[in-house]
């Protein structure tokens, strides 16, 4: 691959990742703009993306952001994404 396709990949990455990012969670810390920038690597941007589509929270999102290349796996129900819409209610939707 040619330097410069290497480089369009980044940025249609970045741009992907804050476009999931703002389409689940609304408006960004510039710090979460300026660090999402900052990655460098094309495998943690894919599964960034990947846990950006699947967080619950933010808060999740941005601890898996701090893990950077270190973490490899996306399992659980910790990426549940429907998991915050039954929070303080049963399966069927009633008050617990």
């Amino acid at each position: 691959m040619f330097q410069f396709e290497e480089n369009a990949g980044f940025v249609q990455d970045r741009e992907d990742l804050l476009s999931v990012l703002r389409m689940r969670f609304g408006d960004l810390n510039p710090g979460v703009i300026e660090s999402v920038y900052e990655l460098n690597d094309l495998d943690t941007l894919e599964r960034l993306i990947l846990v950006a589509a699947n967080a619950p929270s933010l808060k999740v999102f941005l601890e898996e952001l701090e893990e950077g290349s270190e973490s490899f796996r996306i399992i659980g129900d910790r990426f549940n994404p429907i998991d915050t819409m039954f929070e303080g209610s049963d399966i069927k939707g009633e008050e617990k």
